[in-house]
C-alpha cells in the first residue's frame, strides 16, 4: 500500500508541472528567438498567436498579434497549434481525473477499485497527451533549425534569423513529463490491481465458504424421513 501511494504521488507531482508546462508553452510568445541579438538592440520572439519585440535597454514590450485563424497560416503553424492545444486538453482532464483517483480525496472511500481503474484511465490520457506535445514541440524546433540551416548553407542574410525558445522547450518537457507520469500510472500501478482485487475475494470467498458449511450441517441434522408421527401431524395441520 505504502508503495502504492508513493507512485500515485509521484505520478500526480509529475502529472501537475507537466500540464502547466504544455499549457504554458501553448499560450507564451516565444517558440522562436532571434539569434542575431548582438546586431540587434531588441530581442524578438514569435509564438503560435503573437510576435513581440522587447527592447533591451528599457525593457519595452510590443506584441502584434497574427491575423485571424481563418486567415492563411504556415501548414508548421496551424499543425503545432492544434497539436499543442489537444496536447493540453488530454493533459488537464488526466490531472484531474488523477485527483479524483487518489486515496487520499475523499471520492468513493468505499470503492478502492474503482479509484485504481480512474488512476488507469488517467495514465492513459496522459500517455496520450504527450504524444501530439512532442510531435508539435519537436517538430517545430527542427522545423526552425532547418529554416536556418538552409539559409546559412547558401549565405542567405535576412538581418534576423531565428532558433528556438524557451516555450519550445517548455513544450518537449511537459510532454515529457506526461510520459513519464503517465508509465507510472499505468505500467506501475496495475501490478497492484490483482493485490486490490485479491483483498476482496478471499472476505467473499470465507463468507461464501461459512453459508455452504453451515447449510450442509443445518442439512446433517435433519432427519432423512420423516417419522409416522410426524406425517400424521402435517396431514391434521393441512385439514
Amino acid at each position: 500500500a505504502g508503495m502504492r501511494f508513493f507512485l500515485q504521488y509521484v505520478g500526480c507531482f509529475f502529472a501537475f508541472f507537466s500540464a502547466g508546462f504544455l499549457i504554458t508553452s501553448t499560450w507564451t510568445d516565444c517558440w522562436m528567438v532571434n539569434a542575431d541579438d548582438s546586431l540587434e538592440v531588441s530581442t524578438k520572439c514569435r509564438g503560435l498567436w503573437w510576435e513581440c519585440v522587447t527592447n533591451v535597454f528599457d525593457g519595452i514590450q510590443t506584441c502584434d498579434e497574427y491575423d485571424s485563424i481563418y486567415a492563411e497560416h504556415p501548414v508548421k503553424l496551424v499543425l503545432t497549434r492544434a497539436m499543442m492545444i489537444t496536447a493540453d486538453i488530454l493533459a488537464g482532464f488526466g490531472f484531474l481525473f488523477l485527483v479524483l483517483g487518489l486515496d487520499c480525496v475523499k471520492f468513493l472511500p468505499d470503492e478502492p477499485l474503482i479509484k485504481l481503474r480512474i488512476c488507469l484511465v488517467s495514465g492513459v490520457m496522459l500517455l496520450l497527451a504527450g504524444l501530439p506535445g512532442i510531435t508539435g514541440s519537436v517538430w517545430y524546433a527542427v522545423d526552425v533549425y532547418v529554416e536556418r540551416s538552409s539559409l546559412v548553407f547558401h549565405n542567405v542574410f535576412l538581418g534576423i534569423q531565428y532558433k528556438f525558445g524557451w516555450s519550445c522547450w517548455l513544450g518537449m518537457a511537459g510532454s515529457l513529463g506526461c510520459f513519464l507520469s503517465g508509465s507510472l500510472l499505468t505500467c506501475c500501478m496495475y501490478l497492484f490491481r490483482e493485490t486490490s482485487s485479491g483483498r476482496f475475494h478471499p472476505a467473499y470467498s470465507s463468507r461464501k465458504g461459512y453459508s455452504s458449511a453451515a447449510t450442509i450441517v443445518t442439512n446433517v441434522h435433519l432427519p432423512s424421513s420423516q417419522t409416522a408421527t410426524a406425517k400424521m401431524y402435517a396431514v391434521d395441520t393441512r385439514v
